[in-house]
């Protein structure tokens, strides 16, 4: 909603955030608006707060919906330190497979990872994704080349081996 720009705003521009993004902004809430703008009436693109105990503590997104190839991409991020380590992202990586496959009725949920963030790679096989290549020295920042991971679920493989078998919290998406 409008009244979030300005916590996305400041959020996205925190370094332990932006670390793991492939820009570095400097946003103002005029940027902020603007982008709002454009997005709010995008069919390809959803972006919902991530809300625990009634705190808003992230943002998490889809955007390239692609509803004749049946696929997407998508991204998140926690600006509360508070609530990192906390099976937060768990929470929000298997809701949204879950509003991907069986709400949007989508066929593939693609991500990119910086190759140096073992961790996030490690979350995302462990909840179905899988390496489908790496794309060498993609993204320019912070004055090297950083390689990047491509990495994606199918619907089958969210119905035969991950629904159902992690406990978490169902996130309300609406």
């Amino acid at each position: 909603q409008r009244d979030d720009l300005e916590k996305i705003m400041h959020w996205r521009m925190l370094p332990e955030v932006t670390i793991y993004m492939y820009t570095d902004p400097l946003l103002t809430l005029e940027d902020q608006k603007r982008w709002y703008e454009i997005i709010k009436n995008d069919q390809t693109k959803k972006y919902w707060i991530i809300n625990v105990d009634e705190d808003d503590v992230g943002l998490v997104g889809l955007y390239n919906i692609d509803k004749i190839n049946r696929r997407c991409e998508w991204g998140y991020y926690l600006g509360s330190e508070s609530v990192r380590g906390k099976g937060i992202a768990r929470s929000v990586e298997l809701s949204l497979h879950h509003y991907v496959f069986e709400v949007l009725n989508l066929n593939k949920l693609c991500s990119e990872v910086f190759a140096w963030n073992d961790f996030v790679i490690f979350i995302h096989q462990k909840y179905g994704s899988s390496i489908e290549g790496k794309r060498l020295r993609h993204i320019y920042k912070n004055g090297e080349f950083h390689d990047i991971v491509e990495m994606a679920i199918l619907r089958e493989n969210w119905k035969k081996t991950i629904k159902g078998k992690f406990e978490f919290t169902m996130a309300l998406i609406e």
